[in-house]
Order: C-alpha cells, then sequence, then structure tokens
C-alpha cells in the first residue's frame, strides 16, 4: 500500500474567500472593541488629546454653575429688599403748569386704609412722611439728616434689621412718644458706637427724641431704597405734628405671597385713581420688574460664558481631528491589509468615527465629572448651597458626541477612501 508524503495544504483550513455578494461585516461591538484596543495601544496620545474635552467639558459644567450661583445671588439680594413689596407715591400732575404743592392730590392715610380694605393679600402696610433737619455734631458744625415718619409695620414691609435696642411699637404710635430709630452709621458717628446711642436724646426740628434702637437694611442699597446713611425712624403720629396734616409721600404694602404682587398692583392702581382728580399722577411700583431685569442679565451672562467654553469645546475638536488624521497616515498599510481582506469603505469609516467618539466622549464624561464634583465638594464641607444643574451635564454629553462626529468625519472619510493597493504599497 502506497502512502501518501504529501502533507495536507495549510489552505484547506481557511475558509474560503468569501464572494462580493458574501463580504464579511463587522458589527457594531466589534467597531467599539477596535476602537478601544486602539485607545489602549496609543493611550498617551489619545489621552493628552483628550485632555481637551475633559477641560472644555468641566468649563461648561462650572460656567454654568457660576451663572446660577450669580443669578441666585443677585435674586437673593433683591428679595432681600422686599420682593413682596408694593409702594404708591405722587409723580405730579398731567399738566405740569399747575404741578403745584396746593394744587396736588396728595397721597393719605385714608388711601392707605381704603387700599387694606379693598385689596386682599396684604400682609402689612405703612405710610412715610419725609422730613428734614439739621443737628449739632460738636465743633460748631451741623449734619444733614433724613427722617422718616413709618409705622411700627414699617420694620416688616422694608425687612429691615434692628441689631440694638428695639423699633418703637403701636403703643408708642398711639401715644405719639418721641423715640427714634436710628442707623448703625448714624449712631457710631453722632454717639461712638450702638449701644451708647441706646437712650441718648436727640432734638429733631425742636423736639427732643429718645433713641431706642438702631436698625440696617439687610441688603445695602447705597441710598437707593429711600433710607440714607443719616436717617432716623420715627412714628408717622409724631411727624404729622410738623406737617399739620394726614398727607403722606409714600405708602408702602407687603404681601403675604409673591405671586400676589403684579395683581395687587393693578388693584393698588385703581383704588388710588378713583380716589383721587383724573389729572394726578400716581406710580405704583413693585420689584418684579426688577428681578425679571436682573435674572434677564445674569442668563444673558451665562449664555455669553458659555459661548466661550464652547470655544474650548471648537478647539478640542481640532485637535481629535489634527490627532486622527496623524492616525490615519501612521496606519495607512492596516488600511490596506484590512481592505483586502474585504473590509467595505462604510467598515473603515465607522471605525475611525468610533474612535473619534470614543476619545471625545471619554474626555467629555471625565470633564463632566470634574465639573460636577466642585461644586458639590462646595456644598458638602461648606455652607454655601450652590446650585447645580443637570441640565448642564446633559448638554455637556450631547456637545461631545457632536463634537466627535463633526471632527471625526473628516479622518473617517479620507481612511475610508484610500485604495487598498496604494495602501499596501506605502512604507
Amino acid at each position: 500500500m502506497a502512502v501518501s508524503t504529501t502533507s495536507p495544504s495549510p489552505l484547506k483550513n481557511l475558509p474560503p474567500y468569501p464572494s462580493p455578494e458574501q463580504k464579511p461585516t463587522l458589527d457594531f461591538g466589534e467597531i467599539v472593541r477596535f476602537a478601544y484596543d486602539t485607545f489602549c495601544s496609543n493611550k498617551i496620545r489619545f489621552a493628552l488629546t483628550a485632555l481637551g474635552m475633559v477641560i472644555g467639558n468641566a468649563s461648561l459644567i462650572l460656567v454654568v454653575t457660576i451663572g446660577m450661583t450669580g443669578k441666585q445671588y443677585i435674586l437673593n439680594q433683591i428679595q432681600a429688599i422686599g420682593a413682596n413689596m408694593v409702594y404708591v407715591y405722587q409723580e405730579g400732575t398731567a399738566n405740569q403748569a399747575e404741578n403745584t404743592v396746593s394744587q396736588q392730590d396728595l397721597l393719605s392715610l385714608n388711601d392707605m386704609r381704603a387700599i387694606r380694605e379693598q385689596v386682599p393679600g396684604i400682609r402689612a402696610a405703612s405710610p412715610l412722611v419725609e422730613l428734614h433737619d439739621r443737628i449739632p455734631v460738636g465743633n460748631g458744625k451741623e449734619r444733614d439728616v433724613l427722617i422718616l415718619g413709618v409705622s411700627p409695620e414699617y420694620l416688616k414691609v422694608r425687612n429691615l434689621d434692628v441689631p440694638m435696642g428695639r423699633f418703637f411699637d403701636n403703643d408708642d404710635t398711639q401715644s405719639r412718644n418721641k423715640v427714634a430709630v436710628a442707623t448703625e452709621k448714624f449712631a457710631i458717628k453722632q454717639f461712638g458706637s450702638e449701644e451708647e446711642a441706646i437712650g441718648r436724646r436727640i432734638q429733631l426740628n425742636g423736639l427732643p427724641f429718645t433713641i431706642i434702637g438702631t436698625f440696617r437694611e439687610r441688603v445695602e442699597t447705597f441710598g437707593q431704597s429711600g433710607i440714607a446713611d443719616e436717617t432716623l425712624l420715627i412714628p408717622y403720629t409724631v411727624a404729622q405734628y410738623f406737617t399739620g396734616n394726614e398727607a403722606v409721600n409714600q405708602i408702602y404694602f407687603s404681601l403675604g405671597d409673591a405671586s400676589d404682587v403684579p395683581q395687587a398692583t393693578q388693584q393698588i392702581r385703581r383704588v388710588i385713581q378713583s380716589r383721587h382728580r383724573a389729572d394726578a399722577v400716581y406710580r405704583v411700583d413693585n420689584l418684579s420688574e426688577l428681578l425679571d431685569v436682573a435674572a434677564k442679565s445674569a442668563n444673558a451672562l451665562t449664555m455669553v460664558l458659555l459661548l466661550v467654553a464652547m470655544v474650548t469645546l471648537v478647539v478640542s475638536g481640532v485637535g481629535i481631528m489634527n490627532i486622527m488624521l496623524a492616525t490615519v497616515t501612521s496606519r495607512i498599510r492596516e488600511i490596506g491589509v484590512r481592505k483586502a481582506l474585504g473590509a467595505t469603505n462604510r467598515e473603515i469609516r465607522l471605525q475611525f468615527m468610533a474612535e473619534a467618539m470614543f476619545i471625545s466622549l471619554s474626555g467629555g464624561i471625565l470633564g463632566i465629572i470634574i465639573g460636577l464634583a466642585l461644586p458639590l465638594s462646595v456644598r458638602w464641607f461648606t455652607a454655601f448651597r450652590i446650585p447645580i444643574s443637570g441640565l448642564s451635564a446633559i448638554i455637556a454629553i450631547l456637545v461631545s458626541t457632536v463634537v466627535g462626529v463633526i471632527f471625526g468625519t473628516v479622518p473617517a472619510t479620507r481612511a475610508a477612501q484610500l485604495d487598498p493597493v496604494e495602501s499596501l504599497r506605502y512604507e
């Protein structure tokens, strides 16, 4: 029996070369694995490329956080003045030629009472009578002071603090007690300290007043709220002694709910107009418009900062495109071999797109973690309640995806269009 000495050909163990109709295809999982293997084989290069996405996404989230924190701070400052406050004052008359004191239809305490009866939701109200005087400060000098006649509810309406002593109450108002509450700055300048000011007497328009406390605004308004540094508050019933009538300069109201302010403002305006001459012009204002303007300004600033952060992401995208183009050049022979084995242009394109997306998303996710970790650490270790936006993290992920797709398209297309014969000859 003859024994064959010919060894079996190893080609018999290879699968048949696929026909054009049966070309092998790569599934999504294989593409991701190839991208991950490529990333692991070039860790330093790809890590440095992804660093731009880390910085860009972290900046995006931190910019949103800073913008929200600034917006919250501004709104809190305005609300500390009195977010529920509505105030009324007279501007004059429609006919400026007749705009004289004798012809003005001034506000009065009866207007305040009528508004409290007809407008629901009012929690507190206070008239304001404005007076001025000059008091001696020593060395023959005098100081101008602003004297405001108000009710005890002015403390609640204007959201004031009383750090020393007390505010005058209804008994002081009804009894017309000559008591005064001074600003902190006035007490320190006039008497040396707030403690020294309590119980001291001061002459106002020829009458002696006893200082029973000091007050301050919760937010520094630099005199724009009607309260100057040199201000004394006295009961409005005593202030009427100097004016001789019930006319008031302004009326302040405080609503129980901030959402009722716009409607209450319109109702107060109607009540005032119905009680006075048609040619008298009154202003009924609140801080709602100021809150809206502050919110819009903060949002606009945040958008500007976001655009700056977007520039960082665009620069990072250009870096990804450059590194991927360099990767295509260094892997031309690999691309030729893969095409010779049956890989289609679409598969090559998806392969390099997946690598660009891997770099972009890995850097983006790490940037999001860093961007969220910083404000969270501040919240955990301090008393500051920094707002955190989950929407910014979602936006960062979407931006990272878009950057990977846009800036990975050019290298992926270039790789897909390489000629397999020329690629195999490439040295």
